[in-house]
């Protein structure tokens, strides 16, 4: 059961890493992100990521209030570095659920879904 908790958990996260790609200029900031704030917002996505399917919409809305929280690109990077901790749990299938999420949900990212996703050159 703790096993199956930490997978669902590194999925959340792992989608997180999607929506924290927002270009913008580089800020000096303390990071405000934590993992359970990015598991929070994605706590409702764990069906799809389990099993794909349709989007439940209160997922959309919790990856776009994610992508909307994650502002600055300290917030961006912890976000980020929960979600690379995370990563190497996932299967193969949770992340080919996990790459489509945010263009099911209307956000576009720039770059592959990945635990090998290098942080610092995207966000």
């Amino acid at each position: 059961m703790a096993n199956t908790t930490i997978h669902n958990v590194a999925f959340a996260l792992l989608v997180a890493l999607a929506l924290l790609a927002v270009e913008s200029p580089p800020q000096r900031a303390e990071a405000a992100m934590t993992c359970g704030t990015v598991l929070s917002y994605l706590s409702t996505c764990l069906p799809y990521l389990r099993s794909g399917g349709t989007v439940p919409p209160p997922c959309c809305t919790g990856v776009h209030n994610l992508n909307a929280a994650a502002s600055t690109t300290a917030d961006r990077q912890q976000a980020c570095a929960c979600l690379k901790q995370a990563a190497s749990g996932v299967s193969p299938q949770g992340l080919k659920y996990a790459s489509t999420l945010p263009g099911k949900c209307g956000v576009t990212i720039p770059y592959p879904i990945s635990p090998s996703t290098d942080c610092t050159k995207y966000v």
